[in-house]
């Protein structure tokens, strides 16, 4: 009898299995029943870096990046134009995965200054950086004029205003695009949904036109074109084309009155976080995307323009898994739900604050033993962090082993992408170090915090003791 608890999505599956839809490329057991990730052990992972610990599979990252950048541009190129590709850094940014970036031939996308900052940092030329947000401050503003970057967005009316003035001050002309509100609802949780009207992101449709004369009047600004992002997590590609047709016809006009050479349909390709998630595979995504938009250029009887996407999760998320070192653990009888209503509560040594999407949106993923395997019959489990929270949940459903137990490592697949860039301190918890791993290689990306580190900001505490 399936447990009560249990979603209908949820099925039991052989726990020591790893299903390569959700973990990386180079996830395996070994001959110990350990899982290695780019030939280097779990624990030794652990005993080399500490629990808890992002772990990032350097290959995967570097294939995923070079499959989705062939994928859409093989696709623009069957309809006769070009794509450009910007690895959405807000998914995951270090040096190394600016550089990563770079080396597979991407642009980058960054939405604040610090973003923007660590792009320079890392050797990423201004002419391969898009710079959104939609507050950018004058000084975010003056520090991408100054860096050349390729494109700013413009998120508002007065930001046409500001990013005038600061590249007429600086003698420079600067390329902007207008992000628009296309109206299409993408299939996805409400705060991942951004082509809402009632939201803070983007214009209406409807102001395009007197938007677009008012950014073509500044002699210091060269408008390359419309800029559209429908939300994330999406699995199929109705939304994607429905947004591309409604920012066509707008398109068409615009070219009645000037140049209007690109398109930017933005990202938010989905992933798989369970066995029951089923994305369409990024090629198909691109090849329909592409042709959708020839298709109605031709209706409309226009030239297909240059197109631009921002892939972030579909190179990210995959390629890292999370370790965790087993705490407590407890059964929980939930009398009011019939007989077998039983969940155990597995807790690790992290929590909402290395990763907040589960608070955040009720995101599901999975979970593995990373340390051993087990015979032992499936029980109904949840994974859940240390903070003070009853929210704080890593893995909301998942079948684990009945003989888990204290210190076995736990391995969360496909966090590779908004769980280092969302974590905090909350509880004063530190902050894991990120690691890549390749070919039996470890390289620390971000070193992991320390208690010393929390201290040493905190200036209400004397020297030596900060020390």
């Amino acid at each position: 009898m399936k447990n009560p608890l249990a979603p209908a999505w949820l099925e039991e599956h052989d726990l020591n299995e790893l299903d390569l839809k959700i973990w990386p490329r180079t996830a395996k057991r070994n001959a110990a029943g350990e899982i290695e990730i780019g030939s280097v052990g779990a624990r030794e992972l652990i005993r080399r870096h500490g629990s808890p610990l992002y772990v990032v599979d350097q290959e995967d990252f570097e294939s995923r990046l070079m499959h989705t950048k062939r994928a859409f541009s093989d696709a623009a190129q069957r309809q006769g134009t070009s794509a450009k590709l910007y690895y959405a850094s807000k998914a995951l940014l270090t040096a190394d995965v600016v550089r990563w970036v770079g080396q597979a031939g991407l642009s980058i996308d960054v939405s604040t200054g610090g973003e923007l900052a660590v792009a320079l940092a890392a050797g990423m030329p201004g002419e391969r950086i898009g710079l959104h947000g939609n507050n950018k401050s004058l000084v975010e503003i003056g520090r991408a004029v100054s860096a050349s970057v390729a494109a700013i967005v413009i998120d508002s009316e007065m930001e046409i205003e500001r990013i005038a003035s600061v590249a007429t001050a600086q003698g420079k002309i600067q390329a902007v695009r207008l992000r628009v509100n296309s109206g299409v609802h993408a299939h996805t949780h409400e705060y991942l949904a951004t082509a809402r009207e009632d939201q803070k992101f983007g214009i209406a449709l409807s102001d395009v036109p007197d938007l677009v004369a008012k950014i073509r009047s500044h002699s210091n600004l060269r408008f390359l074109g419309l800029h559209s992002h429908i939300g994330s997590q999406i699995f199929v590609v109705d939304g994607f084309v429905a947004a591309a047709e409604r920012l066509l016809d707008v398109h068409a006009e615009l070219l009645k009155t000037g140049d209007v050479p690109e398109l930017n349909l933005g990202g938010g390709f989905g992933i798989s976080y369970t066995n029951a998630d089923r994305p369409m595979p990024i090629a198909e995504m691109a090849e329909r995307i592409c042709a959708a938009v020839a298709a109605k250029c031709k209706a409309l009887g226009i030239p297909v323009p240059k197109l631009a996407f921002e892939p972030g999760r579909t190179i990210a998320g995959p390629a890292g898994v999370t370790l965790y070192t087993v705490g407590t653990i407890k059964d929980v009888v939930v009398s009011d739900q019939g007989a077998g209503a039983v969940r155990k509560y597995v807790s690790v040594d992290g929590g909402m604050s290395d990763n907040a999407r589960p608070a955040l949106y009720e995101a599901e993923y999975s979970a593995s033993i990373a340390s051993r395997t087990s015979n032992a019959t499936a029980a109904l489990s949840r994974v859940v962090g240390k903070h003070c929270e009853s929210g704080d949940i890593v893995v909301r459903h998942e079948y684990l082993p009945s003989d888990i137990a204290a210190n076995d490592l736990l391995a969360v697949p496909a966090t590779g992408a908004y769980c280092f860039s969302l974590s905090s301190n909350y509880n004063f918890l530190t902050r894991p170090g990120v690691v890549a791993v390749k070919g039996g290689v470890t390289k620390v990306l971000v070193r992991a915090e320390t208690e010393q580190d929390l201290l040493a900001r905190d200036l209400g505490l004397s020297e030596s003791m900060r020390d």
